[in-house]
């Protein structure tokens, strides 16, 4: 009896992440089912990130390290994607059974790559998938950062090879990682994300205070919305619910700042009607039933395309309005 392949390639692009990265090699080192390969992107950084990326590297034959010149300022969402690419060029990505995207400010519990592999074997339309995101409060709380069931973290994508390649690749723009998983639905794959012990990623930065703290963060999530599409009553109630959570109305008005005024200048929007379909159709009826449901309802129209099998096209190209 053959053994299923479990082969897969991390890649984890970064800049300036000296102060978590140790935690985040350390955690992949530890792996029970540690990386085929794992090529490290220096993104330009100004800090010591590099010398420790050469440094693991030099200690694990497993571990590649792609240096980037400098840039001069962070290059949030669009430049996490560009990184990502130039280490996916140096390497014949499609010989692997999956891909992975990952930021170097978490720690991972020992069996997480393990795990995630165990589940998608088990579930074969299971094109994409995570654990779920905590973090420690001051108190040493571990709270969860309240990922939805339907969402594979943007921090941690683990890609069936086969899913990534008839998605296109990941669109250079805030919100890739809702739009590669909407993507994902419209070829008839599932994506999602589970909470069990040896899934659960302790995230060493809170979510979205990468760039110049939590407010910019969340007025940068506005945008995203915005420019992938999502229909205003959808997002506003997000808005509402947002407000649940720190920094509360702040945060929740920060959020619906960015996509106001994304909208008021006309910025550019993602482009592509069949994916606005199936987004619209999804955000629609979760205002009704809930997300869960509404995703189950997406998963079952389009289960057809995934039964067909054959290589589909990715993206659209992006216009402006």
């Amino acid at each position: 009896m053959s053994h299923p392949d479990r082969s897969y390639l991390l890649i984890g692009p970064c800049k300036d992440e000296e102060k978590f990265m140790r935690r985040t090699l350390d955690s992949v080192v530890a792996q029970t089912l540690r990386p085929t390969k794992f090529i490290i992107v220096n993104d330009g950084s100004t800090d010591r990130t590099g010398e420790i990326a050469d440094e693991y590297a030099a200690k694990h034959d497993f571990i590649e390290v792609v240096h980037r010149p400098r840039r001069e300022q962070r290059k949030v969402g669009g430049g996490v994607v560009e990184a990502f690419n130039a280490g996916l060029a140096t390497e014949d990505w499609k010989k692997y059974a999956y891909v992975c995207k990952i930021d170097l400010d978490l720690d991972l519990p020992h069996r997480y790559f393990e795990r995630l592999v165990e589940i998608m074997e088990s579930r074969p339309r299971l094109g994409c998938f995570s654990g779920k995101a905590y973090y420690h409060t001051a108190s040493g709380e571990f709270v969860s950062e309240g990922c939805d069931d339907i969402a594979a973290l943007g921090m941690s994508k683990f890609y069936r090879t086969e899913c990534y390649d008839q998605i296109g690749g990941f669109v250079q723009q805030v919100m890739w990682d809702a739009i590669d998983g909407h993507t994902a639905r419209l070829h008839g794959w599932e994506t999602g994300s589970a909470d069990e012990d040896d899934l659960r990623v302790d995230h060493l930065r809170p979510m979205g205070s990468s760039d110049k703290g939590i407010l910019k963060g969340r007025a940068r999530h506005g945008f995203g919305q915005y420019y992938m599409g999502s229909s205003f009553p959808y997002f506003f109630a997000s808005v509402v619910n947002a407000a649940r959570r720190r920094p509360y109305v702040v945060g929740a008005w920060s959020m619906l700042w960015g996509y106001l005024k994304a909208a008021a200048t006309r910025q550019p929007r993602y482009r592509n009607a069949e994916f606005h379909k199936l987004l619209h159709r999804y955000q629609n009826r979760a205002l009704i039933v809930g997300k869960n449901r509404a995703m189950q309802e997406v998963h079952d129209a389009y289960a057809d395309r995934w039964k067909g099998g054959g290589r589909t096209t990715g993206h659209d190209a992006v216009a402006a309005e």
